[in-house]
């Protein structure tokens, strides 16, 4: 009479991990070497979409801030090269404007800008004089660093308000200062922020219309007008906007919205961001081969352990799981890593440029998930590789 078949023993799920960690665990310094790869590369991965993700957050919440509906129209040439001028009552047309909240301009002054009477008048110092109204910071929702901007008062006195570049470059640390405008003192009575939406606006000196004309010989001639509308209407305003301001000379008008700016600013930066994911995914392929060769090493060393296995009853299965286990916490061990390393990068960088740090979840999961499809890849032929070890042959290595 035939007794019961035999059947393979089969470890539970708890063994089969407590077997794969007891294989990293005797080897600790070639496994940390060996996630250290994984690592680099999804630290590298998670930071990089991290990063973008808390930039393009901060750009949105600065246009939100600034606004989007802000269009300026420059004053170019016409068909015949001749400069075009604007006419004085330009931002009283474009105010005419049905969608039209709010509407200013600056005229170019044409006036050399000195520190001091010592400094030679053919030594440029890169700062130009516009005109402006008292209602420009308004317009852009601008703000004065120290000091006060132009009122109604001051504008008609000789009196100056420097970009926050015009005042490095002039050596102007605080209002007070006197500056030389052609031969013409003039005193700094502020120095305004950077200005987001309108950079240029940082290089130039900015006086009141009436001490333009009446001290710097300008011709009240606006040459930049801005203006704001609902942003429902932008489109339609950008369409009527140069015929308005400069009537039979529209070709020569240069119509732009500065938000625009910024937004392909975003555009770029998401360009970068998958530049740099690519580099994160070469990262990833190396520490992925650095795995596949520790196990590879792995497995030529313990083929005494494999037979030892195999001759009390390990089938091949088993073998091949406890291989690929190994591979699969190893690679674990390097994602978990490299994904805390990339997320703390990201909030210690956000912190430093005053973001607000932004480590989208999907990152982190997309990190573990790339992680886990190396280490089986990784492990597979090697897993393989074990689990044909002949018993007798693997008891006989040296």
């Amino acid at each position: 009479m035939s007794g019961p078949a035999l059947r393979a023993a089969r470890l539970s799920p708890a063994d089969v991990l407590r077997v794969g960690a007891e294989g990293l665990r005797s080897r600790r310094t070639r496994v940390v070497l060996s996630a250290l790869g994984i690592a680099i590369g999804i630290a590298t991965m998670v930071a990089v979409v991290g990063l973008s993700t808390s930039s393009r957050a901060d750009l949105l919440a600065r246009l939100d801030r600034l606004g989007t509906n802000l269009l300026t129209a420059e004053a170019g040439r016409d068909a015949t090269g001749e400069e075009i001028k604007f006419p004085r009552s330009a931002v009283a047309m474009v105010e005419r404007i049905g969608p039209v909240q709010h509407a200013t301009a600056t005229g170019a002054v044409d006036a050399r800008v000195r520190r001091s009477d010592a400094v030679p008048e053919e030594l440029a110092s890169g700062v130009t004089v516009q005109a402006a109204r008292p209602d420009l910071l308004d317009a852009l929702n601008a703000r004065v660093d120290r000091g006060r901007w132009l009122d109604r008062a001051g504008e008609r006195l000789p009196t100056v308000v420097l970009g926050s570049v015009a005042a490095d470059r002039l050596g102007v640390t605080a209002p007070g200062a006197k500056i030389l405008l052609n031969d013409r003192w003039y005193v700094v009575t502020g120095i305004l922020a950077p200005i987001e939406l309108v950079p240029t606006l940082d290089r130039v000196a900015l006086v009141g219309y009436p001490s333009a004309e009446r001290y710097l010989g300008f011709d009240g001639h606006p040459t930049t007008v801005f203006e704001r509308s609902t942003d429902a209407s932008v489109e339609a305003v950008q369409g009527v906007l140069a015929r308005t301001v400069s009537p039979g000379n529209e070709a020569g008008v240069k119509v732009s919205r500065p938000s625009d700016a910024l937004a392909a600013k975003a555009a770029t930066d998401k360009g970068l961001t998958s530049l740099m994911l690519g580099l994160g995914a070469v990262a990833l392929l190396v520490g992925g081969v650095g795995v596949a060769n520790t196990m590879v090493i792995s497995v030529l060393e313990r083929r005494q352990e494999i037979g030892l296995r195999r001759a009390l009853g390990a089938t091949r299965g088993s073998i091949r799981l406890q291989f690929l286990t190994e591979s699969l916490l190893l690679s674990a061990l390097g994602g978990l890593a490299g994904a805390a390393l990339g997320a703390a990068a990201t909030v210690a960088f956000a912190r430093a440029q005053g973001w607000t740090a932004v480590v989208p979840p999907w990152s982190l999961a997309g990190g573990l998930g790339a992680t886990l499809v190396i280490g089986v890849v990784a492990g597979l032929y090697p897993a393989v590789r074990a689990s044909r070890l002949h018993p007798t042959v693997a008891l006989s290595a040296t």
